[in-house]
């Protein structure tokens, strides 16, 4: 049920939280943005307590700076189990996605999901299988959907009196694709989205150019949750 007031004064989160037009702005599936933004939680252990916090590109790129903050913590103890789960604007770029593997290889009680907004230089082979790389060295990646969107409203949102049930809706239509590229990616296949910049780069374009293989490899749901394309009803 919706609240009527917006984050409680009391709220530990309260000056951690960032602004909605920041958050709409940055995670906006249909618009490109310069700069990363990531949201993410930490659970210790068996504790019910979680720690949020959001963190954005300084001279390195968001994933670096986290994980060099964590790993000087007083509070990090690498022998208790630790869960983290991220939400990134962008999809962590090659030379991340080896950094956060080589961290996960020196700590391996932590567990790291991923959420992602956009897949950043998706078209890049070396961004590619960094991507594949990471989701078969055990990280969870997925592309945000309405749950995601909704719990990152909630929880670190400065969101207004009584708007809390207000985050925003994007159109289906491209996060379905940017799933189904990122299906492609861990899969080994080639690129099928292509994607154009338009109206000062802030808006873009997506056309899908599939191949044989795509059709062969890839689940009938997945290519028809785009909306985009009409499948025989026959498959062998």
């Amino acid at each position: 049920m919706a609240s009527d007031r917006g984050p409680p004064a009391g709220d530990p989160t309260l000056r951690r939280r960032i602004e909605p037009w920041e958050f709409e702005f940055s995670f906006d599936p249909r618009k490109f943005c310069k700069e990363a933004c990531l949201l993410y939680e930490i659970q210790w252990g068996n504790s019910r307590d979680v720690w949020r916090h959001s963190g954005k590109n300084t001279t390195k790129h968001v994933e670096r700076n986290f994980i060099e903050k964590i790993a000087s913590e007083r509070y990090f103890c690498p022998s208790i189990s630790c869960s983290i789960f991220w939400y990134l604007s962008w999809s962590p770029c090659w030379e991340c996605s080896k950094a956060i593997r080589e961290f996960l290889n020196q700590h391996p009680n932590v567990t790291l999901v991923i959420y992602v907004a956009r897949l950043f230089q998706h078209m890049d082979p070396q961004n590619r299988q960094g991507l594949k790389d990471l989701f078969h060295s055990g990280v969870t990646i997925q592309v945000m959907r309405a749950p995601e969107y909704a719990h990152c409203w909630k929880n670190f949102v400065n969101y207004p009196r009584g708007k809390e049930a207000h985050w925003p809706r994007y159109p289906p239509l491209w996060i379905n694709l940017y799933a189904l590229e990122l299906y492609c990616i861990i899969s080994g296949l080639p690129p099928c989205l292509q994607i154009s910049r338009r109206y000062q780069n802030q808006l873009i374009e997506f056309r899908l150019i599939l191949q044989n293989c795509h059709y062969q490899m890839i689940p009938p749901y997945i290519l028809l949750a785009t909306g985009m394309i009409q499948l025989p009803m026959i498959w062998r």
